[in-house]
């Protein structure tokens, strides 16, 4: 698989000296806001106080971190000033409000947001999520592919990465019921595993892909037990699926639980990580006490981040590594002094 200047550059400044990705998302929405505003007793959750939130783990929690991840309501205007000049910076485009019909679920970028914008404004990569369940109705199946493969498209025109997550969720027949942004409990392994094989397909133009447990974080066994052979072999399948560079997500997983998916995902191949609430979600609990927020980040948050960028660094596979790109790993092409003449425009891209 090659990979373009623009794109090689991205996936660098979001990985480590190592190439391993130790990712922090800041670009929740949902999962700040409504704590927030049940917290406040108010309708709306107060801008002030996200933006707030969001703008103390980037200064709290950037040290620990390869990259970050940022929204364009709340996470960039704030604090995109409080950002250093070397973890990588990712930016959100899909609108945290989806679309619920009969046959599943319809994703939507942020009105008034765009790849080109996420380009103009200093990102390192493009986050996009997608819900896709591949037993949902047809058409609901086919419109999720054509917002994912018209991001893949402009992120190609624009040559950034993009990093593309999908979460499994629940439809109308489903028993277990949740519109948050957590993982299923009654999930089918099968329907991660083909979800990831549908935008494997080289149309839709993944470079990262973030992507959730086969299994519910909570059901996985200690990875040194008799009884984890069985999961590592789905996650073994994950990695297979995925064909390029891949990273897991937390999804709300508890600490000791994302530890263990982490180390099966490291043993199938996985890069790193992209993960908020298994990180930050503990010190949350205390808002709106902000010193106690900002005493629990260093205590607690800090100390987990420096955990598991130990395991990432002794057990992550360098993305630049990856099989995909053949024996020569990840480079750009050509490597003499016809680059100039045959990198393409803006312009000169369909």
């Amino acid at each position: 698989m090659m990979i373009s200047a623009g794109k090689y550059r991205g996936m660098r400044r979001m990985a480590d000296a190592g190439g391993r990705y130790k990712m922090t998302a800041v670009d929740q929405r949902p999962p700040i806001k409504n704590p927030i505003k049940a917290k406040r007793g108010t309708a709306e959750a107060p801008w002030e106080d996200v933006a707030g939130f969001k703008e103390m783990l980037i200064e709290e929690l950037q040290s620990e971190s390869s990259a970050l991840l940022l929204d364009p309501h709340f996470a960039y205007p704030r604090g995109v000033t409080r950002l250093d000049a070397r973890p990588g910076m990712i930016l959100t485009l899909e609108d945290s409000i989806f679309t619920e019909t009969p046959g599943g679920r319809l994703s939507a970028e942020i009105d008034d947001w765009s790849v080109e914008k996420i380009k103009r404004a200093g990102g390192d990569a493009v986050k996009v999520l997608t819900w896709y369940r591949p037993d949902a109705d047809a058409a609901v199946c086919r419109a999720q592919q054509d917002f994912t493969q018209r991001i893949g498209e402009a992120c190609r025109r624009y040559d950034i990465p993009f990093v593309f997550e999908l979460l499994v969720y629940p439809l109308a027949r489903d028993t277990e019921q949740t519109s948050d942004y957590v993982e299923m409990q009654t999930k089918h392994p099968e329907f991660v595993l083909e979800s990831v094989r549908t935008f494997a397909d080289p149309r839709f133009g993944v470079d990262l892909f973030k992507l959730e447990s086969p299994i519910p974080a909570a059901a996985i066994p200690d990875p040194d037990s008799a009884d984890a052979a069985r999961t590592q072999a789905w996650f073994d399948r994950l990695g297979e699926a995925a064909g390029r560079p891949w990273v897991m997500l937390s999804a709300g997983a508890g600490m000791q639980e994302f530890k263990r998916v982490l180390v099966h995902a490291y043993r199938a191949g996985a890069s790193g990580y992209l993960a908020g609430r298994a990180i930050w979600l503990e010190p949350f609990q205390q808002f709106p006490d902000w010193d106690g927020i900002r005493a629990g980040l260093r205590a607690r948050s800090l100390p987990y981040m420096r955990e598991l960028n130990a395991l990432t660094d002794g057990a992550a596979r360098p993305w630049h590594t990856h099989p995909c790109f053949g024996a020569a790993g990840a480079h750009v092409e050509p490597a003499d002094a016809s680059f100039r003449h045959v990198y393409p425009g803006f312009g000169d891209q369909s």
